[in-house]
C-alpha cells in the first residue's frame, strides 16, 4: 500500500525486529516500541495510521492499552496480535474499537491483507475511519428499485422529495438498503455535485462525538496530534447521512441538534464558528416514537429530523421483485467468485418465495454468495441453499433454531474453502471480520 505509517509495539525484541523488516520491504513505515508505555509515549509525538501491538506487553496487556488508547481520545486503527485461535479476546478487543487481529503464529499473507483493508478504507473514509463517502454514481452500482406496489411508492417518495430541502428521516428494517436510498436522494437533488458523507452513528464512541461531528484542533486534547475535521465541514454543501440515529448516547444527540439548529459549528479546542450548509438524512431500525416516549431519544431532534419520513419496505413486502433481485445477486456474486452459475432452477425460486426473509435483501444477497460458492454446475440448484430455505415445516417456532444451524454451515464450508483464512472467509461470506469472530465464537467454532 505504500507510506502507511504503523506503530509496532512487541516486548519480544527477536519478534519485534522481524516483523518491522517485513513490514518495511513492504514499503512501511515502522516506529518500534517494546512496552505499552513507549508505545505511548511515541504515539503522542509522531503521526501514526496503524498500531499493531501484542496481547501480552510487560507493563501492560493489549486490550488496556487499547482502552487507554481510546479514552484519550484518538481512533488511530489498532490491531491486536494475539494467540491463535483466541477469538473471545479478539471479539472484545473489536468491541472496544479494535480494527480487527492477526493470530500467532505470524501469516505473513494474513498480516498483508489486514493492513491493506484497513489503508482501503482509511483512504475511502472521509474526515475518519466512522465517516464514509460513496463514491460511486447511482447508475454504476447495479441496484435494481424494483416494480411491486412498495416499490414503486418507495421511488414516488423519493422523486418526490429528493428536489426539496426537507430533512428526511427513512425507517426500515436492517438489511433494507437505506443508505441506497438517501444516495439516490442526494444523486437527485440540488445538492448532487457536493459531497455525500455517511456516518454510521453506532460506531461513534460517546466520549470523542464531538471531534467527529465537529473535527479538532492540534492539541485540544491528548491524542489530538493534527488538525481534523469533522464530518458536518466534510458534508458542507452537500448532504450529511446520519446512519443508525436511533443509537446516538442521549448526550451526543444534544450535539447534533445544537449544530442542526444554528447552522453553525466550532471545531474542539477553537473558538472560531464555521457555517454549514448540510442537509440531513437520517435512517434507523429503531421505532424512535417508541424511544421518544421512553425518553431516550430527545423530542426536538425527533421533529428537526423527520420533516418528512420514507419507509424502506421489507423483502417480504416486495416478493414481485424478488426473482429479478435474486438474478442481480447471482451474476454479481458469480462474477466475484469467478464461478460459471447464470441461472436458478424452479425449486430455488420456490424457495425463496416460501422463504420469510428476516435479514431482507442483504441477507438475499449472502444466501446467494454462499449457494453460488458451492454449487457444482451453471444452474443454481436446491442442495446449494442452507437449511432454513429447504426445510419444508420451517415455522416460527423452529426459524431461530434453524437460522443458526444454516450459519454454521456456511461458516464451516467458507473456513474450509478459505483453508482457514478468515479474512477470505469473511469475504466469501459477505460479512466484516468483526462478525465472522463473533459468529465463530458463538457457535463454538473457535476450539
Amino acid at each position: 500500500m505504500g507510506n502507511a505509517t504503523i506503530l509496532l509495539i512487541e516486548d519480544d525484541n527477536a519478534f519485534n525486529n522481524m516483523l518491522a523488516q517485513f513490514l518495511k520491504r513492504n514499503d512501511y513505515i515502522v516506529h518500534q516500541a517494546y512496552s505499552a508505555k513507549e508505545g505511548i509515549t511515541i504515539l503522542d509525538e509522531k503521526r501514526v495510521d496503524i498500531i499493531i501491538s501484542d496481547l501480552r506487553l510487560p507493563d501492560k496487556d493489549g486490550i488496556s492499552l487499547l482502552k487507554e488508547i481510546r479514552t484519550n481520545g484518538s481512533t488511530t486503527a489498532f490491531i491486536l496480535m494475539t494467540a491463535y485461535a483466541d477469538v473471545q479476546t479478539a471479539v472484545k478487543a473489536m468491541k472496544m474499537g479494535a480494527a480487527d487481529y492477526i493470530s500467532k503464529p505470524f501469516v505473513p499473507e494474513e498480516a498483508l491483507l489486514v493492513l491493506n483493508k484497513i489503508i482501503s478504507t482509511k483512504k475511502e473514509a472521509s474526515p475518519s475511519n466512522t465517516i464514509k463517502k460513496t463514491a460511486k454514481e447511482l447508475e454504476n452500482s447495479n441496484y435494481y428499485w424494483g416494480n411491486s406496489i412498495a416499490s414503486l411508492q418507495l421511488k414516488k417518495h423519493i422523486e418526490l422529495v429528493a428536489p426539496t430541502p426537507l430533512t428526511l428521516l427513512i425507517t426500515g428494517e436492517s438489511g433494507t438498503g437505506k443508505e441506497v436510498i438517501a444516495k439516490t436522494i442526494h444523486e437527485n437533488s440540488e445538492r448532487k455535485n457536493g459531497p455525500f458523507i455517511a456516518v454510521d452513528c453506532g460506531a461513534i464512541p460517546k466520549d470523542i462525538a464531538g471531534s467527529e461531528f465537529f473535527g479538532h484542533v492540534k492539541g485540544s486534547f491528548t491524542g489530538a496530534i493534527t488538525d481534523k475535521m469533522g464530518c458536518f465541514e466534510a458534508a458542507n454543501g452537500g448532504t450529511l447521512f446520519l446512519d443508525e440515529v436511533g443509537n446516538l448516547a442521549y448526550e451526543n444527540q444534544i450535539l447534533l441538534l445544537r449544530a442542526i439548529q444554528e447552522r453553525k459549528i466550532k471545531r474542539i479546542g477553537s473558538n472560531k464558528e464555521t457555517p454549514i450548509d448540510v442537509r440531513i438524512v437520517s435512517a434507523t431500525n429503531e421505532d424512535l416514537k417508541k424511544a421518544v416516549q421512553e425518553g431516550t431519544f430527545r423530542e426536538d431532534l425527533y421533529h428537526r429530523l423527520n420533516e418528512f419520513s420514507i419507509l424502506s419496505p421489507a423483502l417480504r413486502d416486495r416478493k414481485e421483485d424478488l426473482e429479478a433481485f435474486a438474478l442481480l445477486f447471482l451474476k454479481n456474486a458469480s462474477e466475484q467468485l469467478n464461478k460459471d452459475v447464470s441461472s436458478m432452477s424452479s425449486e430455488v425460486m420456490i424457495a425463496f418465495l416460501k422463504y420469510h426473509w428476516p435479514g431482507n435483501l442483504r441477507e438475499l444477497q449472502n444466501v446467494i454468495k454462499r449457494a453460488t460458492l458451492l454449487n457444482t454446475s451453471n444452474t443454481l440448484e436446491l442442495e446449494s441453499l442452507p437449511p432454513e430455505l429447504t426445510a419444508s415445516n420451517t415455522n416460527n417456532n423452529n426459524v431461530g433454531n434453524l437460522k443458526d444451524e444454516a450459519e454454521k454451515a456456511a461458516i464451516l464450508d467458507a473456513l474450509n474453502f478459505a483453508k482457514g483464512n478468515k479474512s477470505r472467509a469473511a469475504e466469501l461470506l459477505g460479512m466484516s471480520r468483526k462478525t465472522l469472530y463473533n459468529k465463530i465464537s458463538q457457535f463454538g467454532l473457535d476450539d
